[in-house]
């Protein structure tokens, strides 16, 4: 298809299919709709200022003034979800009926607990994570900052179940119950990121410091998001954008700077945004440099410590413009991901510095979403992408731009999400969607890897949820159909070819809560992925990976099935959840070993023997395991906090491990903190000041795949600290971690750095934030 054919059926699906009327999301001269005020107040009486008041159904959102209160203008007369959350107190979360002036009243009680709110990755609308049968957790206001880092991987890794397959500092992979890469979908804002989550370098193209929140849904949710959900899904969800409807525009910052001791990092992002009647506006840019990270000393391959070809630049951002009206409501996102990092594919010497692998990175998206009040109890909802990804890795760094890349890859991708959101009784709520997709990919470079092919996509879906008394169920079905096109290739030996799969997912769930704050849930789910692209048609030298690589043309969509039970409780000073798990997946896919070597001859005349790897399937993959958390708030100063996790995953075909499955984990923390109060309006909640001790314990790992190495077990010992006040008028926020405060050697067995160096060494990071 001519590209200027395909760019101009691109702009019209994004802008036909989603743009909201102007005309009706225009602000009029004075508000014409209903008006909600919502008023908090804490268990004394007295009023919260600077708490968060969102309308989850319009993603509209308000802090509450000096007297509490927070009121929405120019409403359409329905049925909204209000959520509340403030700092250092509990969330809340109430449906109200809005009809003419209606004013809603809110106690928040106090809290140093991490509770949830609501999630809406679990049903695609705004839910209670109590009536989830999926065990989600959120990470979201000071649990989020603590944990930012470079990658969306080592953010989230201090959640239960969720581990990080990394390459360094730089890059990690997110893995959900010991499944990662295409089996673990992330989504930006509700939309699903296309890119190259084939290799081990490759980690989503999403920077944390945009997010507002995290949400993480263990456990398949193919009935909801289609292929790659298999293992789990993970929603980096955005500011709401910025609303002035019934109140004077207005404009505000933020700016940032942070720092890592152990590879030199400096960076942060600046932020502002404004609104000015129903129009809103959001720029972020965020920018980030560092060196050579360092081990403890005393390995062989490090006698000094410092991984050479392991630093990084990258440059990242956001342009949002939205737009709010009492029934409907839109936005267009521009966002930016990339940067160039540095990769090692052996033992570090100093000539990586200069002959190193390098990859270049380059991801750019252009979402379109809106939303639409039908009627007291139906909603319209879409979402469309278009996104282009560009991945470019070489060798030589001396001479980037002077000689052709080892490879050059180029994914776009257009993809939309129709979704109608209903709930015609109280006790009935459910969606209906459909999905649409289309894909093309090019190839070039000294070792092409792929051929140029095109994907195209099609499903559609229903979610229901009922509630009776104690119970609420849940059921979904989905069905969907994709079709791959692949070019001829002769360095590939590959001929032109095609092929089409469909497939049928479904999920059933059921949850009883006996008592206030306390739910027992159990979940059964069928999910599906099709192969991708790589693991059907690669052949050649992967450098970055110092293999070679042969795919498997004639592989079939995995099919699993996965029950899971947990308890979660969320009762006075105590919050947590329990869950256990088994995940059988048929037709698993994975890459192995041979005893073959294949010499490989660049373009400059070099020479390299590399062992050949093939992608295999086999019949049958079982995982089975358990995910733990819970915190106490010990005393009114102090929150204890506890977590554990293990995965045990067995190939049924040969009766052996699978590969990369992760060690047993367990985290305790300890928290003292002070709460105090704000009452300027503006603040996001109450001043905050907090010390944190906690131990990182990783069992040994002997239970070894096909091509795994043995890693011994290890204790890490990490501090915090953090306050959060205003002054000089400025709300400022200050944070610093050390990761590894004793400088342990240790092993990690889910890097690819493992075979040659230790785990990062002592590491201390700073922030620090003001508004203005």
């Amino acid at each position: 298809m001519p590209k200027r054919l395909l760019a101009a059926l691109q702009f019209a699906l994004l802008v036909g299919v989603t743009s909201p009327p102007l005309a009706e999301a225009a602000p009029p001269a004075r508000p014409a709709g209903d008006t909600l005020r919502v008023v908090v107040t804490d268990t004394a009486g007295g009023p919260v200022a600077g708490a968060a008041v969102t309308l989850a159904e319009l993603d509209r959102a308000r802090s509450t003034d000096a007297r509490g209160a927070a009121t929405f203008a120019d409403l359409a007369p329905a049925r909204y979800t209000v959520v509340v959350r403030a700092v250092g107190y509990g969330p809340v979360v109430r449906p109200v009926s809005v009809a003419g002036g209606t004013t809603l009243e809110i106690t928040l009680a106090p809290s140093a607990l991490r509770l949830e709110a609501v999630t809406v990755t679990a049903t695609r609308s705004a839910i209670d994570p109590m009536t989830s049968p999926l065990p989600s957790e959120e990470l979201a206001g000071e649990r989020l900052r603590q944990a930012e880092t470079v990658s969306l991987a080592q953010t989230l890794d201090g959640l239960a179940g969720v581990r990080t397959l990394s390459t360094g500092e730089q890059v990690g992979k997110p893995m959900i119950r010991g499944l990662s890469g295409p089996r673990v979908l992330t989504l930006d804002d509700g939309v699903r990121l296309e890119d190259y989550s084939w290799s081990d370098e490759d980690g989503p193209s999403v920077d944390p410091l945009l997010a507002r929140r995290i949400e993480v849904i263990r456990g398949p949710a193919s009935v909801l998001y289609g292929s790659d959900a298999i293992g789990g899904v993970i929603n980096v969800i955005p500011d709401e954008m910025p609303d002035a409807r019934g109140r004077p525009a207005f404009a505000r910052g933020q700016a940032e700077f942070s720092g890592a001791t152990n590879n030199g990092e400096i960076g942060g992002p600046i932020r502002l945004e404004g609104a000015s009647g129903a129009f809103g506006w959001r720029a972020v840019a965020i920018g980030r440099t560092a060196g050579d990270y360092h081990t403890p000393t005393g390995n062989d391959s490090t006698p000094t410590g410092q991984l050479f070809n392991t630093g990084y630049h990258s440059i990242n951002g956001e342009l949002a413009l939205g737009l709010h009206g009492a029934s409907a409501g839109g936005t267009v996102r521009y966002v930016h991901h990339g940067g160039r990092f540095g990769l090692l594919d052996g033992p570090p010497v100093p000539e990586d510095e200069t002959l190193g692998p390098l990859r270049k990175l380059a991801d750019d998206r252009v979402q379109a979403a809106t939303n639409w009040l039908l009627g007291p109890a139906l909603r319209l909802e879409t979402k469309s992408q278009w996104q282009r990804h560009s991945l470019i890795e070489t060798v030589d760094q001396s001479r980037v731009g002077s000689e052709e890349p080892t490879f050059e890859l180029l994914l776009n991708t257009v993809s939309t999400d129709v979704l109608l959101h209903h709930a015609p009784r109280q006790w009935l709520s459910g969606t209906v969607g459909v999905s649409g997709l289309y894909q093309s990919s090019e190839s070039e470079g000294q070792f092409p890897l792929v051929p140029g092919a095109r994907t195209s996509g099609a499903a559609i879906f229903a979610f229901e949820q009922a509630t009776f008394g104690r119970w609420t169920i849940l059921a979904g079905a989905r069905g969907d159909v994709r079709h791959i096109s692949a070019d001829a290739n002769a360095t590939l030996q590959l001929a032109a070819q095609s092929r089409t799969l469909s497939a049928f997912t479904g999920d059933v769930g059921a949850v009883f809560r006996p008592v206030e704050g306390l739910a027992i849930s159990g979940n059964a789910g069928r999910a599906f992925r099709a192969p991708t692209l790589f693991e059907l048609f690669t052949n050649g030298p992967h450098l970055g990976e110092d293999r070679y690589e042969v795919g498997l043309p004639d592989a079939h969509p995995e099919l699993s099935f996965n029950a899971d039970l947990s308890v979660r409780w969320q009762v006075g000073r105590w919050s947590g959840q329990v869950a256990g798990y088994r995940n059988q997946i048929d037709n698993y896919l994975y890459v192995q070993p041979t005893n073959t070597q294949v010499t490989v001859v660049t373009e400059a005349g070099d020479t390299a023997s590399l062992p050949l790897y093939r992608f295999v399937q086999t019949a049958r993959a079982v995982l089975w395991g358990m995910d733990v958390a819970a915190e106490v708030e010990a005393l009114s100063f102090l929150t204890l906090r506890g977590r554990f996790d293990f995965v045990r995953g067995t190939n049924r075909q040969t009766a052996e491990p699978l590969p990369l499955m992760p060690p047993p984990r367990g985290d305790l923390e300890a928290e003292l903190h002070t709460v105090g109060s704000r009452r300027d309006g503006r603040a996001r909640g109450p001043g905050r000041a907090y010390v944190s001790v906690g131990t990182e314990l990783v069992a040994r790992q002997n239970r070894l795949g096909p091509f795994d190495t043995p890693t011994g077990g290890y204790t890490l010992l990490n501090l915090g600290a953090g306050l959060e006040r205003a002054l000089l008028g400025r709300n400022m926020t200050f944070d610093v971690r050390v990761r590894n405060a004793t400088d342990a050697r240790f092993t990690d067995f889910l890097s690819r750095y493992k075979l040659f160096a230790y785990g990062q060494g002592r590491n201390v990071i700073f922030r620090a934030a003001m508004e203005f």
